[in-house]
């Protein structure tokens, strides 16, 4: 058993993989400052846990705070850290740049000083497919070129560095920097699930809104790409999957005393245009998805999918779950959960009002 602290752990990817920690024997202390999560996620998570719930805790801290960062660690004493804390959204990270890289640059730096000083030499990094740029070839594989073409992507590929260079000076040091694709569905209960604060960023949110009436219809961002349906096309992976390829990291880390620092793709190594997703998500929920062509946007690459033959050789891991899966488990998700975290329980309001999104994406 190994103890995990899990920063960023009530978020979407976070909440599910601290479960898949907990199902795998681990114990997990999640360390979230709730600037882009909510405190009932910890609820949802005791809730499915079960008897396991006993292995979990939640300490409301920002990683960015060094000086409470350090007590956390003397308190807890954790084996290894799964890193997800940091901002996310594009479109802010171009309209806000020192923000997104005062937040995410920080948080690993105060990681990489806090950890060797408490023994904890484990740690798996989320990072991003948007360390590839714009892809010059498809699949993409760990040694495609890097490059970021956004202030988010390039807080990724500074922090890919910045691990890289501290596992070189410091032998003892194990990260794996996990390239995610594009995380869809939600946990098979239905109870926990994604919950964008503010615009989100991704496609799915946008369906399942679409699919409850919340909007009148989703924009889908170009037909007249050299794809088969001239859509864009995405390696969509269910976080279900991702959340598994987190553990299977961890063990092979904590099993590997000189595995250094390297990065891997988690994806499914499918494609999947934006059609075929809306088409796959009224199929599986019987809901209609209206939708209305305009403008590509500006950085959008055709096509991009993961190639995974590294995942499965070095941490014996491949995505298991289909479009099906995705799809019904986000409309499970939905239906039960129409505002999220902050759909009313028990007849009362959730203390904070639901944010508005401009449009759809």
């Amino acid at each position: 058993m190994v103890k995990v602290l899990v920063t960023g752990g009530l978020g979407f990817i976070g909440s599910h993989t601290t479960l898949a920690l907990l199902e795998a024997g681990h114990s997990a202390v999640i360390v979230d400052d709730l600037s882009n999560s909510f405190p009932r996620v910890f609820g949802h998570l005791q809730k499915l846990a079960g008897p396991r719930a006993g292995k979990m805790k939640f300490v409301e801290a920002d990683v960015c705070d060094l000086e409470k960062l350090d007590a956390i660690f003397e308190a807890e004493k954790p084996d290894a850290v799964i890193h997800f804390a940091g901002f996310k959204a594009v479109g802010e990270s171009m309209e806000q740049p020192t923000k997104y890289y005062r937040n995410n640059l920080v948080s690993s730096i105060n990681l990489l000083d806090v950890m060797p000083k408490h023994g904890c030499n484990m740690l798996v990094f989320s990072s991003s497919a948007t360390v590839y740029g714009i892809p010059e070839r498809v699949p993409l594989t760990e040694d495609c070129p890097l490059s970021a073409i956004n202030p988010y992507g390039r807080t990724k590929l500074f922090q890919e560095d910045m691990f890289r260079d501290a596992a070189a000076a410091d032998g003892a040091l194990r990260i794996i920097l996990l390239r995610y694709f594009n995380p869809v569905g939600a946990h098979p209960s239905g109870d926990i699930g994604e919950h964008p604060v503010g615009v989100p960023n991704n496609l799915m949110p946008y369906v399942g809104q679409v699919a409850l009436g919340q909007r009148e219809f989703l924009r889908v961002f170009g037909d007249d790409y050299d794809t088969p349906d001239g859509t864009a096309v995405r390696d969509y992976i269910h976080v279900m999957d991702l959340a598994e390829g987190h553990v299977a990291a961890l063990d092979k880390i904590s099993k590997t005393p000189d595995y250094g620092c390297q990065a891997v793709n988690l994806g499914t190594g499918k494609g999947t245009s934006v059609l075929e997703m809306i088409k796959a998500f009224e199929k599986a929920s019987g809901a209609k998805v209206p939708f209305k062509i305009v403008g590509r946007r500006a950085g959008d690459a055709p096509a991009v999918w993961a190639g995974t033959e590294l995942a499965a050789e070095m941490l014996g891991w491949r995505a298991t779950r289909g479009l099906d899966d995705m799809c019904a488990s986000l409309w499970k998700w939905a239906t039960k959960y129409p505002k999220g975290y902050e759909t009313p329980e028990n007849g009362v309001a959730a203390a904070k009002e639901p944010a508005v999104a401009a449009a759809s994406k």
